[in-house]
């Protein structure tokens, strides 16, 4: 991963690309602006309230449809990329749906589905499209850079991460039971696969929930350890009853580095017990961080990098399963 490359992106080459974002809400909004940033012009919109469509469009001068997208798509020229941006419920089936059609680049809002079987079930239907999971903190300019300094230090050593969640901030009346019930997949999923992608996947894990809320029937409490196919010993913790936040801390054999929050990175050098902050650059700094990134890695055939696959998003919905007890 080139920390160089994600802080210095150069768009000119995928200016003239054409995308078509499928939702109108919050996500929507900001692939919208990420775009717009870019100076990628051919935007269409689709959703299913025209006033929230509308709105988005206005504000980027990019084209709106509305009364979802089956109504619509027969009416739009191929595009060089679909961002499927609407609940997660509707993902697989729309990323289903749009396979069957002209679209060979296809990026599908994280985490996919709230199930592994489904993704996996994509992933066969699908073989001949590209399908992405937009995974944008495996996109932050932390992690790129935290990537490069573990590397530059030889390894990590161990790793120890937290998912506390902070419930008093999930908007209940907005989000369905069944995402609730899965709240570790719906969410919790970000900083768990930040965590897997630098240590590596469990090879052994063993996994402890206590209490529960009445909409988490599988626990509030989670505590764990295991060895990652890396060698990498890891453990974990979330109380989500409590106070805290996410957060990850690698140690190597010369310094300790934090992501907490995630978008900031932070180091200990061996020897000391105070925190510096490294200082980050942004290719787009007022663009929610990694959406820029995800857009660009997606358009730009030249790249060497890549984002989260059917099968790698299917192995973190596994992992999850695991991790909260679910069945």
């Amino acid at each position: 991963m080139s920390y160089q490359f994600i802080t210095n992106l150069n768009c000119n080459n995928i200016k003239d690309k054409s995308v078509l974002i499928i939702g109108s809400g919050y996500m929507a909004e900001h692939y919208s602006k990420a775009l717009s940033k870019m100076g990628i012009k051919d935007v269409t919109v689709i959703g299913n309230t025209k006033n929230k469509v509308v709105k988005i469009c206005k504000r980027y001068n990019f084209i709106p449809l509305w009364g979802g997208f089956k109504k619509n798509l027969s009416n739009i020229k191929s595009k060089d990329l679909v961002i499927i941006a609407m609940p997660i419920p509707l993902l697989v089936s729309t990323a289903r749906f749009l396979s069957q059609l002209d679209c060979k680049k296809i990026l599908l809002e994280k985490p996919g589905d709230l199930y592994a079987k489904s993704l996996e079930k994509l992933e066969k239907e699908t073989a001949d499209k590209k399908i992405r999971i937009g995974y944008n903190r495996l996109h932050y300019p932390s992690f790129y850079k935290l990537s490069e300094l573990i590397k530059k230090d030889g390894g990590v050593t161990s790793c120890q991460f937290t998912f506390t969640e902070r419930i008093h901030k999930i908007n209940f009346n907005a989000q369905p039971k069944t995402v609730l019930a899965r709240w570790g997949i719906s969410n919790s999923l970000h900083v768990i696969s930040m965590a897997m992608k630098l240590i590596g996947m469990p090879k052994k894990i063993t996994c402890i929930q206590e209490n529960y809320l009445p909409w988490h029937k599988t626990g509030s409490v989670f505590v764990g350890s295991g060895i990652s196919n890396r060698n990498i010993p890891f453990s974990y913790h979330a109380d989500w009853n409590s106070a805290g936040g996410w957060g990850i801390d690698i140690m190597t054999r010369k310094n300790a580095f934090r992501l907490r929050p995630l978008e900031q990175l932070y180091k200990c050098k061996k020897g000391t017990t105070s925190w510096e902050k490294i200082d980050l650059k942004k290719s787009f700094p007022d663009v929610k961080e990694g959406i820029a990134e995800e857009i660009f890695l997606m358009l730009d055939d030249n790249s060497k990098f890549d984002l989260v696959t059917l099968k790698e998003g299917n192995s973190y919905i596994k992992l999850a399963e695991k991790i909260f007890n679910y069945r």
